[in-house]
């Protein structure tokens, strides 16, 4: 007798599918049907994951407006610059720059050994930073080495147009 290569599953849902498995291996049919046993049909794992991915959307849209609020405050406090660049990278380039000073703050002077003066230093010369794309493609550098970057930035770009400003 022959293995079948249709099988009628009737899925968590409640809906029962004729499922064609001809493309399986035939030792492999009976798992597989076990495994869609388990699982809504393809339609309600559709709308599911359409739901899911929707509201993770959401949760990000709401998460990276509550940062660049965060960003804007801050860089109003200290008295930051406005980034420059295409519109779109600006939101972005404020909330990286934001991520990283705070991140250097940590690493050097609340969990560091630099002093107030220092850090007002280095502020200075974040300052003079202001293209998006700058902070964007230091957005995963680590905090104590934001010194570094920034007078690498300076000094790679002497002699040609001015990254900073």
């Amino acid at each position: 007798m022959a293995i079948p290569t249709s099988y009628n599953i009737e899925h968590p849902c409640g809906r029962d599918i004729t499922h064609d498995l001809s493309n399986r291996p035939a030792d492999k049919r009976a798992a597989f049907t076990r495994w869609l046993a388990a699982r809504d049909c393809t339609d309600c794992w559709k709308q599911t994951r359409d739901t899911a991915s929707e509201s993770t959307e959401q949760w990000l849209a709401a998460k990276r407006a509550e940062e660049l609020q965060t960003a804007a405050e801050w860089a109003t406090k200290f008295d930051m610059p406005p980034l420059e660049g295409p519109e779109k990278a600006l939101d972005w380039g404020e909330r990286s720059r934001h991520r990283l000073m705070t991140a250097a703050h940590t690493a050097l002077v609340v969990e560091g050994t630099w002093e107030e003066a220092d850090w007002a230093e280095l502020e200075e010369k974040t300052r003079n930073v202001t293209q998006a794309g700058w902070w964007i493609d230091q957005r995963e550098s680590e905090g104590a080495d934001l010194l570094e970057l920034l007078e690498a930035a300076g000094e790679s770009d002497r002699g040609t147009e001015n990254p900073f400003r």
